[in-house]
């Protein structure tokens, strides 16, 4: 098997304010476009033989701009749903809340038709993802995998791929257009690169 190669959209609107962001279909801002396309001669060093990518436009846009092939739309990978949270910053939810942990505590309920997620239930959906990864590794040998998601999401799946329980997740950090390695060491899961996102200057130099 080869490596697991986490990736998160690039800068919206709302990741740049800090707003909670799953089901709204927002998309890139120029500097996200940059964040995508500075990923391009990063991944081509890699072996990447399948991507799977959310649903959502942003996480779409970031895959063709990043020069990922092919890639397979997955439901499964949309980001946390934060029901009555969705466009709402933790700031603002801690005025009511002040002890309030996504984490810990998953979100209050919003409208019907987007209740919201449970952590239980991120993680369940992070599992399930993680075993159609573990399928096509079993066919592809030593091709690498790539999943083009969201933040909250990926580090729920980061944790469940550590074997950790789903507030494991607290314990990464994801900036937008950032790169993360997962493998393995002497058959166990292992963490080879975190967060690895490209300096501002980099692509701006390099007229992405």
């Amino acid at each position: 098997m080869g490596e697991l190669i986490l990736i998160r959209h690039g800068e919206t609107e709302w990741s740049r304010s800090g707003q909670h962001t799953s089901y709204t279909d927002l998309p890139l801002t120029e500097l996200g476009e940059r964040q995508a396309r500075a990923l391009v001669p990063v991944l081509a060093e890699l072996g990447v033989g399948l991507t799977l990518v959310s649903p959502r436009l942003r996480a779409r846009r970031t895959a063709e701009l990043a020069g990922l092939r092919a890639p397979r739309v997955t439901p499964d990978l949309h980001e946390w749903e934060y029901g009555a949270y969705e466009g709402v910053t933790t700031v603002e939810i801690r005025r009511t809340r002040p002890e309030w942990d996504l984490w810990r505590d998953g979100v209050a309920p919003g409208p019907q038709d987007h209740p919201g997620e449970s952590p239980s239930e991120v993680a369940a959906r992070a599992d399930r993802v993680l075993s159609e990864v573990g399928a096509a590794a079993s066919r592809m040998g030593h091709d690498d995998i790539a999943l083009v998601a969201h933040s909250h999401f990926l580090r729920v799946l980061t944790a469940r791929y550590l074997g950790l329980p789903v507030t494991g997740g607290e314990l990464f950090q994801l900036a937008t257009g950032a790169v993360t390695r997962l493998g393995r060491e002497h058959g166990k899961p292992v963490i080879k690169a975190m967060n690895v996102a490209i300096p501002k200057n980099m692509f701006e130099a390099a007229g992405c």
